[in-house]
C-alpha cells in the first residue's frame, strides 16, 4: 500500500468502542483530541460500533467523520472479540482512507485492539492509549491484563494519562518503559467556568458525576448521603450519570426524599457545566482512576473536590485545590464534613473560585495534549515497520507457553485472510475516499510557555501536579 504522509502531515484512525452518543472521558477526549489533530493539519477518521439507528458514515465538527460500523455490542458496549470476522471491513477502511496510524482507545474496547493487530499485519504504524488502572488479583483483572499483553506485544508505542497509569500498564502488559509516554488529558476551561450566580445561597449541593459502576465507588455513596443528610439538612446531594449500580442510590433516594437527592441520570457533556455550577462541592469515590478530568472540570468551576486518594489523582491536582480521603466510608465522610465546614462557616483556606479557574487555565489544554501526541506520531512514523510474519511471531513469544502460541496461530490466520483479501479486493482498485480538511491550518498553542517541562523528542512531561509555568 502506498504510504500517504505529505509534509509530515499524519492520516490517523482513531479506533474505539466508546464514542459520541455514548457519553465519558474516554469520548470526550478522542473528540477533543481529534479536532486539535484536525486543525494542526493532519487527516482523522474515528471508527465506533452501531449505536442505535446511529450507522453508516457521520460528519462532525469540523469534518470528523465517523465510521459507525455494522457491529452490534456484545458486553457493555465493546463488540465480540472475533479477531478475524472484522478483517475484510476494517482492511477496505485502512485502504481507502489511505490511513498510516491506528490510534487505539481503552484496555476494554475490542475492536481498538482488533484494529491495532490488523494495522500491523498491514504494515502501518499504531498507538495504543490506556485510559484506566487495573489490578492484578481478581479473575476479570487476571483475563484483561493478558488479553492486553496480547494486543500490546506487537504495538509502536503506548500513551497512558498519569504515571501510575504508565507504571500499571508496563507492569500488566510487559511493555518496555520506553515505549510508553504519559500524556495528561485535558479540558475546555472556556467552558467551565464559575457562575456564582446559580448557586443557592440557601443550601449547599454536593455534586456527584460519573458512571455508576462498582470502580467509580457507588457503594460507598449510599452510607456517606445517609449520614450527611442526617447530620446537616441544609445539604443536598445531585448525582448525574447511569449505569448498573442506579438502583442502590434509588432506593436512598426513596429514604432520603427526592429533594434532597436528586438522579439525573445520563448527561450529554455539553450539559455537565450547567450542574457543576448549582454546586459548592465536588465528590469523587472512585475506587481506581488513572486521572478523572472529572475532578478537573469540577475546580475549573469553582467548586471544593473531595476525592479518593487512589491511582492518579494525587498527580493532577496542587493539594491546596483538592481534599483527598481514603477510599473507604469513614474517611471520605470525614473529609466532606470538612468541606461543608468550609462552606457553611467561610473557614480561611478555601481557594477563591476564580482563583482557581485561572490556576486551572494554565494547567491541562488539548492544544497541548495534541502537540506531545503529534510528537508520539513523528517518532513512530520514522520507526521501521513490517508486516511479515516471521518478524511479528517471535514477538507474542513473551506472552507465555499456552497464550504466546494461541496469538501465533491467530495472527497467522490473520495473515492468510489478508492474503485472500488482497486477491479479491486488490488495494489498487480501491476508490481513494476524498480529503476534506487537508488544508486546516496549524493551531499555533496560544501560551508558548506550556512547552516548559516537556521532553520535546519523548513527549514525555514532568509530574502533573509538580508542573511550574514560568511567569
Amino acid at each position: 500500500m502506498e504510504e500517504y504522509n505529505v509534509g509530515n502531515k499524519h492520516v490517523i484512525c482513531m479506533v474505539s468502542d466508546f464514542f459520541f452518543p455514548n457519553v465519558g472521558g474516554v469520548e470526550e477526549h478522542i473528540f477533543q483530541l481529534s479536532q486539535c489533530l484536525l486543525r494542526r493539519g493532519h487527516k482523522v477518521i474515528v471508527m465506533t460500533h452501531v449505536y442505535g439507528d446511529r450507522r453508516g458514515i457521520r460528519h462532525m465538527t469540523n469534518g470528523l467523520k465517523v465510521y459507525y460500523l455494522p457491529i452490534q455490542p456484545f458486553y457493555s458496549q465493546s463488540v465480540l472479540p472475533t479477531f478475524i470476522t472484522s478483517i475484510p471491513l476494517l482492511r477496505n477502511i485502512l485502504l481507502r482512507e489511505r490511513v498510516t496510524i491506528v490510534h487505539g482507545h481503552s484496555a476494554f474496547s475490542t475492536m481498538a485492539h482488533e484494529a491495532m493487530n490488523l494495522a500491523r499485519a498491514m504494515g502501518l504504524k499504531s498507538v495504543f492509549t490506556d485510559h484506566s488502572l487495573f489490578g492484578f488479583a481478581d479473575m476479570s483483572a487476571i483475563v484483561t491484563n493478558n488479553f492486553l499483553a496480547l494486543s500490546l506485544a506487537d504495538v509502536n508505542h503506548c500513551i497512558c494519562v498519569s504515571y501510575v497509569g504508565k507504571e500499571n500498564t508496563v507492569l500488566r502488559a510487559n511493555v518496555e518503559q520506553d515505549k510508553v509516554s504519559v500524556i495528561p488529558n485535558a479540558l475546555d476551561t472556556e467552558v467551565f467556568k464559575p457562575a456564582l450566580p446559580k448557586r443557592p445561597k440557601d443550601k449547599i449541593n454536593v455534586i456527584v458525576m460519573s458512571r455508576l459502576q462498582y470502580r467509580k465507588g457507588v457503594d460507598l455513596q449510599p452510607a456517606i448521603i445517609k449520614y450527611i443528610c442526617s447530620q446537616y439538612p441544609q445539604v443536598n446531594f445531585i448525582i448525574g450519570g447511569d449505569g448498573p449500580k442506579r438502583s442502590i442510590l434509588e432506593e436512598v433516594r426513596d429514604e432520603v426524599g427526592s429533594d434532597r437527592l436528586q438522579l439525573l441520570g445520563p448527561l450529554p457533556h455539553a450539559n455537565v457545566h450547567g450542574v457543576l455550577v448549582q454546586g459548592h462541592i465536588f465528590l469523587n469515590t472512585s475506587l481506581t482512576e488513572a486521572f478523572c478530568i472529572a475532578i478537573c472540570e469540577a475546580v475549573s468551576s469553582g467548586l471544593q473536590v473531595v476525592s479518593t486518594n487512589v491511582g492518579g489523582i494525587p498527580e493532577v491536582l496542587p493539594p491546596h485545590l483538592i481534599l483527598l480521603a481514603h477510599p473507604n466510608v469513614e474517611s471520605l465522610t470525614k473529609t466532606l464534613e470538612f468541606a461543608i465546614e468550609r462552606e457553611l462557616r467561610n473557614v480561611p483556606g478555601r481557594p477563591d473560585p476564580w482563583t482557581m479557574h485561572w490556576e486551572m487555565k494554565n494547567l491541562y489544554t488539548w492544544p497541548d495534549v495534541a502537540r506531545r501526541t503529534e510528537i508520539v506520531y513523528d517518532r513512530v512514523h520514522k520507526e521501521k515497520s513490517s508486516a511479515e510474519l516471521v518478524k511479528r511471531i517471535p514477538r507474542y513469544k513473551k506472552c507465555g507457553l499456552v497464550a504466546g502460541w494461541f496469538m501465533m496461530f491467530l495472527v497467522t490466520i490473520q495473515f492468510l485472510l489478508l492474503k485472500i483479501c488482497n486477491k479479491i479486493w486488490p488495494a489498487e482498485d480501491m476508490d481513494i475516499a476524498p480529503d476534506y480538511c487537508r488544508a486546516a491550518p496549524r493551531w499555533k498553542l496560544a501560551d508558548e510557555r506550556m512547552v516548559d517541562g516537556i521532553n520535546a523528542r519523548s513527549g514525555i512531561m514532568v509530574p502533573l501536579a509538580r508542573r511550574r509555568i514560568r511567569t
